[in-house]
């Protein structure tokens, strides 16, 4: 009897057994398979996360890289302050790049054209890291920041260019600008050449089809040819109806070079005649019946049609007096040129580059650019010129000539003239 109970006690102890690994092993497998499932959701959401981040820092660096580079050319009138006033750095930098600036003899002074390349981080604190300065044709001053300090160290390089001088001639059949550009003329070099002549010439009422024009400029490039820049205009000829305007490039002294006629004299003058290029005048001075108003009014000044966004020069050198929202003449500017002559230009759709009240400007700067604000039904300029405090009529406005070469310095244009003519000639028989 004893000996079955021990064996009815031992069977149950053994189920017991049986039951508890029975759940231990159930328990086990739940938990490792739980924890298993936990773990991989983990790993997955980890793993999004990090590949979600990395297309956001991708993204983010696309749209808002951490280096930027600006690119500028220097126009008439600009200075170190109003270049650096339009960018977005702090002041505290601009001090600083102003400083170091003042360090290199070479580029105390900018002249037209010139390049500037500014390279900024903007990771923690917005600053410029490099800079370069075009000294000339062929060589640049380095500023590279010395470990985030207040200092750039400097370093002068030279480029690799060779100039060359460039003979170009052709038969005007429907526009200057176009013939020129059939000729490979780049663009800047054509409206330099207008320019030139603006001061006499009205492109779009003087030029006829069959006049001609000669043209001698600089080419700068590389070992391989390829054009870095055009340079300055050595020689000019616009022949109008049989009558030739040949203009000679003349340096006065360092800092000063102007074209003169055959005769020594200057082509510029106190304003020039159309203060745009590649317009057509559209309304002249006096009585007309207003487009939007509807009844006959005096016109107090002249129209010019143009495409919006054509640029707008200043007439002459002078101080902005106004450059903001002018009721119906929308955005415009006004320039006092000395005691006698200041011009409007009106209906404006945006102001030039640093173009504010104060502001110095000199004769050809691009003041602004073409629109058709204010009461205007169609993109023009409104050009008023006030002499003396009336308004008069532009196109007939007869103004002196610029200088007129003397003593010393008209015998070295001579000499020049001279040797100018024998170096078109040479050209003009090597294309023979």
């Amino acid at each position: 009897m004893k000996n079955r109970i021990l064996d009815k006690l031992r069977e149950f102890t053994h189920f017991i057994w049986l039951i508890l690994l029975i759940f231990i092993a159930v328990f086990v497998t739940y938990f490792y398979d739980t924890n298993k499932k936990n773990q991989i959701y983990y790993l997955k959401k980890s793993f999004n996360n990090i590949y979600l981040k990395k297309i956001t820092n991708s993204l983010t660096s696309e749209l808002n890289p951490r280096y930027i580079t600006i690119d500028y050319k220097i126009q008439k009138g600009d200075t170190y302050e109003n270049i650096l006033e339009s960018i977005n750095i702090p002041n505290t930098e601009k001090k600083i790049i102003l400083n170091n600036i003042k360090t290199i003899k070479e580029i105390k002074s900018l002249k037209l054209n010139q390049k500037i390349l500014f390279k900024i981080d903007r990771k923690d604190e917005v600053r410029v890291v490099e800079f370069k300065i075009e000294i000339d044709k062929k060589k640049d001053v380095i500023f590279k920041r010395y470990n985030n300090l207040a200092k750039f160290n400097t370093k002068i390089t030279e480029k690799n260019l060779s100039k060359k001088i460039i003979f170009k001639e052709g038969v005007i059949k429907n526009s200057l600008y176009n013939t020129a550009l059939n000729l490979n003329i780049k663009p800047n070099t054509i409206i330099e050449f207008a320019r030139l002549y603006g001061f006499e010439v009205d492109f779009q009422r003087d030029i006829w089809k069959g006049d001609s024009f000669q043209i001698m400029y600089e080419q700068f490039e590389n070992d391989d040819g390829s054009l870095i820049e055009s340079g300055d205009i050595i020689f000019s000829n616009l022949n109008i109806r049989g009558s030739d305007l040949n203009l000679y490039k003349f340096e006065i002294n360092k800092n000063e070079t102007d074209y003169f006629d055959e005769n020594g004299k200057s082509m510029r003058k106190t304003l020039m005649k159309t203060p745009i290029n590649g317009a057509r005048l559209s309304s002249s001075f006096g009585k007309r019946k207003h487009p939007i108003l509807g009844y006959t009014k005096m016109h107090l000044g002249t129209d010019f049609a143009a495409p919006t966004g054509t640029p707008i020069m200043a007439s002459g050198d002078g101080i902005v007096t106004r450059a903001k929202w002018c009721g119906g003449g929308g955005n415009c500017v006004k320039i006092k040129h000395n005691s006698v002559y200041q011009t409007v230009y009106a209906h404006m759709s945006k102001f030039g580059r640093g173009i504010k009240k104060g502001v110095r400007v000199k004769q050809g700067q691009i003041i602004g650019y073409v629109g058709s604000t204010g009461l205007s039904t169609g993109p023009h300029l409104h050009y008023e010129v006030i002499e003396n405090g009336k308004k008069i009529n532009s196109q007939k406005l007869k103004l002196p000539s610029g200088k007129t070469l003397k003593g010393n310095e008209r015998k070295d244009f001579e000499v020049n003239k001279i040797k100018i003519d024998v170096l078109k000639s040479e050209l003009i028989a090597g294309l023979n």
